[in-house]
């Protein structure tokens, strides 16, 4: 034992020890003014408690090894796991008294505390506790913080680990059914008429302008005779459905805090708008790639596709991209709208906005120029700010509010004239609600174009 460690267990009196400390020193002095001998005894007892349980706990000595297993270790938000907290003694010795503390994160909730005694060298002990996603995100579990307690709980000493693992909540997927109202864009067949594949995996006969280098026997001499212009077969190549998801995670787009109440039934109902758009962008995605879809996601930020992902995400890649999206600072939708023009993706477009106003949509149409099934799904300002939501700390104003409303719907009157397909989305609504919505609506403006004005 070396002077140090004795200094530092002396200086790690739990509130117990303080106390008897200075009892003790007051029952001291105290006979000494008196002069009784008796008190005086009593006092240095006293005192060689807090002295004795320092020397006990400085002299403990501890070697642990950790281990987590986490089920599920991706977790859908608003779901439980469970951890498995493997301990081991490593020590020649048995351990003592140990009090361990496992380091969480708040937003997974309390943190979980275990008492171990006597745990013999090589040993290992199964803990065990339940961690609650309630929000979105990549956490931290551990490290593990030790706790060594004297038995008269006078002397606490405290060692953290570096040992970690990560927790992954990523959005709820809802289970979606049918097409939702896409399918591939119609037109008269003009030049810039943008031509896309429905995403139902119909059998049609399509096809597309010709292009240098296309294999002259693929041309479709029936349609090139309908058009005047040289067409060629999509259907005898390797064919396979594509669609874009756009993803608005601009904070000043977005309704946040308030006590917004969802819909009946739903045990996680997202809280704010933010949260509504990455739900919907994981149920609608998940539903696209599992019927065959080849899908790219975009942000205000950028593209969401990784290195080497070839623009295209799968399942657990888009939960992973989606599950530690947050609100960003930019204050316009210029970065996604140009990563939807790189796209060039062969299929609608589903942009799953926040509170947008006409200049945000303009730019949106002009990159979607021409008849198509593309989807707008527009938060409902109306709506969410009814229920409780915020803008920021404070309520909004009665003129701030109509403000806000005037510019989404004429936002939304822009789209609809462009020929979109608009959706508002509104917290007593869930995300399949909203697409068997869509799908009942189907797809009014894929077949004409209206000639609506677009700001330039």
């Amino acid at each position: 034992m070396t002077r140090s460690r004795l200094a530092d267990a002396a200086s790690s009196l739990t509130l117990r020890g303080r106390c008897l400390v200075a009892g003790g020193v007051t029952l001291c002095l105290l006979g000494a003014l008196l002069g009784e001998r008796a008190l005086v005894q009593f006092a240095l007892f006293v005192l060689a408690l807090p002295v004795l349980s320092a020397v006990g706990v400085a002299r403990q000595r501890f070697r642990l090894a950790s281990r987590r297993t986490v089920s599920p270790s991706r977790l859908p938000r608003g779901g439980d796991a469970e951890v498995l907290l493997e301990v081991t003694n490593t020590d020649r010795r048995a351990g003592g008294l140990w009090e361990l503390t496992e380091q969480l994160p708040t937003e997974l909730g309390r943190r979980p505390r275990f008492v171990v005694e006597r745990l013999s060298s090589g040993a290992t002990a199964a803990l065990r506790y339940q961690l609650h996603g309630g929000r979105r995100g990549r956490f931290p579990l551990g490290p593990l913080r030790l706790r060594l307690v004297d038995p008269f709980g006078l002397v606490l000493r405290t060692a953290a680990g570096s040992d970690t693992a990560a927790l992954l909540v990523v959005p709820r997927v809802r289970p979606l059914s049918g097409s939702g109202g896409l399918a591939g864009g119609g037109g008269n067949g003009g030049k810039g008429a943008r031509r896309s594949i429905a995403v139902h995996g119909e059998d049609d006969v399509s096809t597309r302008e010709y292009r240098h280098g296309d294999d002259l026997r693929m041309v479709h001499w029936r349609a090139t005779a309908r058009t005047g212009e040289l067409m060629v077969r999509l259907e005898e190549r390797p064919w396979r459905s594509a669609a874009t998801l756009l993803v608005d995670t601009r904070g000043t787009a977005h309704l946040t805090g308030g006590s917004v109440a969802g819909p009946a039934g739903d045990p996680a109902p997202p809280t704010d708008t933010l949260e509504w758009i990455v739900e919907a962008a994981a149920s609608i995605g998940t539903h696209l790639l599992r019927r065959g879809a080849g899908l790219r996601v975009v942000a205000d930020t950028g593209d969401l596709s990784g290195p080497g992902s070839g623009g295209a995400l799968g399942t657990a890649e888009l939960l992973d991209r989606l599950a530690e999206l947050s609100p960003s600072r930019l204050g316009s939708l210029d970065l996604a709208v140009e990563a939807l023009r790189r796209s060039a993706v062969d299929g609608p477009a589903v942009c799953l906005l926040g509170l947008v106003g006409p200049d945000d949509v303009a730019a949106l149409i002009r990159a979607r120029s021409g008849p198509g099934s593309d989807v707008a799904v527009v938060t409902d300002p109306a709506s969410w700010l009814a229920a409780g939501a915020l803008r920021g700390r404070r309520p909004l104003s009665a003129s701030a509010r109509a403000e806000v409303v005037e510019r989404s719907d004429a936002a939304v009157r822009l789209l609809r004239g462009a020929g979109w397909q608009v959706l508002l989305a509104r917290p007593d609504q869930t995300v399949d609600d909203a697409w068997s919505q869509l799908a009942a609506a189907g797809t009014p403006g894929a077949a004409r174009w209206t000639g609506a004005q677009v700001p330039a």
